[in-house]
């Protein structure tokens, strides 16, 4: 079995890895010649829209997915024509635009904060009117870990705002004073059956995800059902295959969606040792029709992202329960080179074990204060 992957950055990477055991040989598309994947697998260097780069791509291919959402829609659809594209290109082509995400999570009853478009500077000054301030400011497509996002607190910055950003198409998003962040893994398999990973806590110092708490501390079964109802929601209205992600604000004791992600998920690489099936393995599994793994934990987990410098990433090792990853990346600040997953039986023992990495990391590395399970 072939598996075709556009993008070559850490999540194809363990994509790969995951299929090497159940006989799944990967191909990646990425334009970079020292891409991440494209150290452990086959790779095609080309443009995602390139004919010849693609017609290299899907020979032999018994499915295609992607490692990220924007694809070029073009590229996409090209495969859908001659190869199995799972999940579909429709979920790709609203994910893509925040604003199209925005309301097809609306139109499905799916809570999410208010929100307006934005396409010139008077439209800015409606929007801030519309949905109060402070507010942010988004690019509508592309922007991650915090970019194309300018925050609005009050009037006298929509200038600023719209100097900034102006020059794409914009949504205004209502800041949330939510009370934590939330994700949910979840996997859909060809014949419709659903398996979903507990909810996780996550933080995003300076707007990107450090670390993920698995399960989420305090986390009720009412919570869980919750956003088990959302992504049923969702996976049925776009006859969904393969691994989503959604991204939750805790607010109030419910549940608010900031976003959803058509593919595996940073917040989800807990489940490499965390879980009985990581989402890699779940994914290729369901795309390919072969049955889906079991979701349960393994304990509980704590996943820490190297972000930017690796320091010396082996004294991570020292600690029983500690799983190192790295992504063969060259450092760059506010890049993720890879991560820890920090493994144990029960909380009480992962505390203990975070205590011992902040022992033996330097203060520069930051570390939950505590795990607080409740």
């Amino acid at each position: 079995m072939v598996v075709g992957i556009f993008g070559g950055g850490q999540l194809g990477r363990m994509l790969a890895l995951a299929g090497y055991p159940l006989g799944v040989r990967c191909r990646i598309l990425d334009p970079s010649p020292d891409s991440s994947a494209g150290q452990v697998t086959e790779q095609i260097i080309g443009a995602y829209d390139d004919p010849n780069a693609l017609a290299r791509f899907i020979d032999g291919l018994d499915v295609a997915t992607y490692e990220f959402e924007h694809v070029p829609l073009g590229a996409v659809h090209s495969v859908a024509e001659r190869r199995a594209v799972f999940p579909p290109a429709r979920a790709v082509e609203i994910v893509q635009d925040r604003l199209s995400q925005k309301a097809f999570l609306q139109n499905l009853g799916i809570p999410t904060a208010p929100f307006a478009p934005v396409g010139s500077r008077a439209e800015l000054e409606q929007a801030a009117a519309s949905v109060g301030l402070p507010a942010v400011l988004k690019t509508r497509f592309a922007g991650y870990d915090g970019k194309g996002q300018f925050i609005l607190r009050k009037a006298e910055a929509l200038d600023s705002g719209w100097s900034l950003l102006g020059q794409t198409p914009l949504i205004l998003e209502a800041s949330v004073p939510f009370q934590r962040e939330l994700s949910l893994i979840t996997v859909a398999d060809k014949g419709g059956k659903v398996a979903f990973y507990p909810l996780v806590e996550n933080h995003h110092p300076e707007h990107i995800l450090k670390w993920t708490i698995a399960p989420a501390p305090a986390c009720s079964p009412s919570l869980q059902s919750e956003a088990e109802e959302c992504a049923l929601k969702i996976i049925h209205a776009l006859r969904y295959v393969g691994v989503l992600a959604i991204e939750f604000f805790q607010y109030e004791g419910r549940l608010i969606v900031n976003e959803i992600a058509p593919r595996v998920h940073n917040s989800g690489h807990w489940t490499l040792e965390g879980a009985d099936t990581s989402q890699f393995e779940n994914h290729l599994r369901a795309i390919l029709g072969l049955p889906v793994g079991s979701t349960a934990m393994r304990g509980c987990a704590l996943m820490i992202n190297l972000i930017g410098d690796l320091d010396d990433a082996t004294r991570w090792l020292a600690v029983p329960g500690a799983h190192l990853h790295l992504y063969g990346k060259k450092p760059r600040q506010g890049r993720k080179l890879g991560h820890v997953t920090l493994c144990a039986e029960h909380p009480k023992m992962l505390g203990a074990r975070l205590e011992e990495l902040r022992r033996l990391l330097p203060a520069s590395i930051q570390l939950p204060e505590r795990l607080d399970f409740g």
